[in-house]
């Protein structure tokens, strides 16, 4: 027979036991806050396995919570880092980094990825990624266009290396952007040069655009200046060829009628030369 009072004892010590627990705990945390070394916002990360904290920062991004995935997928690579979501957190914080405009670090992420995964399912998305943060730091014309050359290497990369990849046809329209900022430099350059009369420099920039960048949105004026530069040296029949290399691919431009125009005021029209280099680059040119 039990009488009341062991009862009672009894629940008395499951209290002072319950209370001591507490009162531990309280201890822990309160070293924790007073030691600088020891962050106590990791304490309940680590007691989650991998999947877990992968999912959780996928979730915060789906969310926009980008601050929050990016320190799930951290924990994953700090506490984790051998197993197969560590892999999968890293090209993940790479994205994170490119979302919060953080285009360096990921650009290292996504490389370190590469570097260690390089056979990986996820290799071919690395590699989009360091295209991409490269194309959003492709400056205006006027400024240097280092950026746009990366962004041309990093997505032909994912072309070359990855063609059966979903972010292919992406990867080309990038490229081609990239291209036609390359040939927008080249024709302010070019520009320039002809403002000042230095009509050597000046072929040699429009000329640039038209073998190098043929299908950029500017190589329709790259010809129409080659026969205003070559028509200002004399050298009437590169700027007759010019004029018919332009009337051919775009009949309907202004830059052809404007050009076409010029040339009668020297009593010339357009024909093409085709031992001129401009004929034979024009047959890479797609205008029509």
């Amino acid at each position: 027979m039990v009488f009341a009072g062991q009862v009672e004892l009894k629940k008395m010590a499951r209290v002072a036991a319950i209370a001591l627990a507490v009162s531990a705990t309280s201890v822990l945390v309160t070293a924790c806050q007073n030691d600088p070394d020891i962050d106590i916002t990791k304490l309940t990360a680590e007691t989650d396995p991998p999947e877990v904290l992968y999912n959780q920062g996928l979730a915060n991004l789906n969310a926009g919570k980008t601050t929050e995935a990016a320190r799930k997928f951290d924990a994953i690579d700090q506490q984790h880092p051998f197993s197969e979501y560590a892999r999968k957190a890293l090209v993940m914080r790479s994205f994170v980094n490119y979302r919060n405009g953080q285009y360096q670090d990921a650009i290292n992420g996504a490389t370190r990825y590469l570097n260690l995964y390089p056979e990986s399912a996820d290799a071919a998305y690395a590699q989009y990624i360091v295209g991409l943060a490269y194309s959003k730091q492709i400056p205006a014309v006027t400024q240097d266009q280092k950026p746009a050359f990366k962004t041309i290497e990093a997505m032909q990369t994912v072309v070359t290396k990855y063609p059966d990849s979903e972010y292919v046809e992406d990867a080309q329209a990038k490229i081609r952007y990239a291209k036609d900022q390359l040939a927008g430099k080249e024709m302010q350059v070019g520009r320039y040069y002809l403002e000042r009369k230095e009509y050597l420099a000046a072929v040699t920039r429009f000329r640039s655009v038209v073998e190098q960048y043929p299908n950029t949105n500017q190589v329709e004026e790259a010809l129409a200046r080659l026969v205003e530069t070559y028509f200002a040296m004399g050298i009437t029949t590169e700027a007759q060829t010019a004029a018919a290399v332009l009337g051919h691919n775009y009949p309907d431009s202004q830059w052809y009628a404007d050009s076409y125009k010029l040339l009668q005021t020297g009593g010339l029209e357009p024909r093409e030369n085709g031992n001129s280099w401009i004929s034979r680059a024009g047959k890479k040119i797609l205008g029509v």
